[in-house]
């Protein structure tokens, strides 16, 4: 399940990663607005600076993350992303450089199955 919850600063999202031994990562995202998808990794999201918003499949309605969002993403969950650009700190439970590729996964009703 995707939970949001809130942050005070940058310096709070780093010590909140590394309190979990996870790998953070910051980011500049562009613009973007994508289908639904999954990942297969846990990952915990900070947004820094814009807005994002997400749409979670099974929830009612979607759900605005601002400058001091904190996104608990749970590897598995059927989400979509639209935004017009946004930064972010993200913390990866395993290594980026182990993700597999595509990052964005079809769900399974995607695939034909």
């Amino acid at each position: 399940m995707n939970k949001t919850e809130s942050f005070k600063d940058e310096a709070e999202a780093f010590a909140q990663i590394k309190a979990k031994n996870w790998h953070a990562v910051t980011l500049d995202i562009p613009a973007e607005s994508n289908d639904f998808h999954w990942h297969d990794f846990d990952a915990v999201v900070y947004i820094t600076k814009g807005e994002l918003v997400l749409t979670v499949e099974g929830m009612d309605g979607p759900v605005s993350c601002g400058r001091g969002t904190k996104i608990n993403a749970t590897a598995g969950v059927v989400h979509r992303e639209e935004s017009k650009g946004y930064s972010a700190i993200i913390g990866f439970a395993q290594a980026p450089e182990t993700l597999t590729q595509p990052i964005n996964k079809a769900p399974p009703a995607a695939m034909g199955q």
